[in-house]
């Protein structure tokens, strides 16, 4: 299991992706707070004070992107890892090595429920989860 107590916000433009990380997740004993978009993630990134963030790259209004780089410019967020999902059909790694930082891991949709979970247990840094 990755762990009780565990605080993830999942910042998706599709609340059904969210419900679908919550489900996968729950089972982990991990806690999802869902949000909507850029806006409202940077909300609950503040408000909540999450272990993790998994974020979406293309979303209306306030993009991904944008979400990490306010992240990394914050005293307050600067140190939250984030995972990123994407359905990016360029290079991702190219995508990567042109923003100002890097992300902590990054998962191509669609993915498997183990690839979440394992990437969420490795960016935690938990004891290995159970099979």
């Amino acid at each position: 299991m990755i762990g009780a107590g565990k605080k993830v916000v999942c910042i998706e433009d599709e609340s059904e992706m969210i419900d679908l990380i919550s489900l996968i997740l729950k089972r982990q004993s991990v806690q999802v707070i869902g949000a909507l978009g850029g806006r409202q993630g940077l909300e609950k990134i503040e408000s909540e004070k999450p272990d993790l963030v998994l974020l979406d790259l293309k979303m209306p209004v306030i993009n991904g992107w944008e979400v990490y780089r306010q992240m990394k410019a914050s005293r307050e967020m600067k140190n939250i890892p984030v995972v990123v999902l994407t359905a990016m059909t360029r290079s991702l790694d190219e995508s990567l090595d042109l923003q100002d930082g890097r992300v902590d891991d990054y998962i191509t949709k669609p993915f498997r429920p183990r690839r979440l979970i394992e990437s969420v247990n490795r960016v935690l840094n938990t004891e290995p989860i159970e099979s």
